[in-house]
């Protein structure tokens, strides 16, 4: 369950109650779900209002981008053993950062066509 497309600026967390793993993180402007938490049971995907949810190796080619920036969110948290734990985050990777929603979809911002993930902001401690 790690690829899934941006929901950039809308949160809708009706599938993060529905994980009993509690992998999945909030950002600034996204939700993320942690890959070496999820343990890919399915249960948020049906709940998911705009079926952005997939199971790796179903991923589609054109949303492959987002299981690099799951895992490269994840990357500076380690495991912290769920998301309640850390509650939400004051940061996005990179690519979800300067990323530029509009009526047409989410284009990455100047810099990130290549699609690197690279967190604009580390967590702090």
């Amino acid at each position: 369950m790690r690829g899934r497309r941006a929901m950039l600026d809308v949160k809708d967390k009706a599938w993060v109650d529905e994980c009993p793993v509690d992998c999945i993180y909030e950002g600034e402007r996204t939700l993320y779900i942690h890959p070496d938490e999820c343990v890919e049971c399915g249960s948020c995907e049906p709940v998911c209002p705009v079926e952005t949810i997939f199971y790796e190796d179903d991923v589609p080619g054109q949303w492959a981008q987002f299981t690099a920036e799951n895992a490269s969110f994840a990357g500076p948290l380690g495991s912290p053993g769920g998301a309640s734990k850390t509650g939400p985050l004051p940061y996005d990777t990179g690519y979800a950062a300067s990323c530029v929603t509009s009526g047409s979809g989410t284009v990455p911002g100047p810099g990130y066509s290549d699609g690197s993930a690279t967190p604009a902001r580390q967590p702090t401690e």
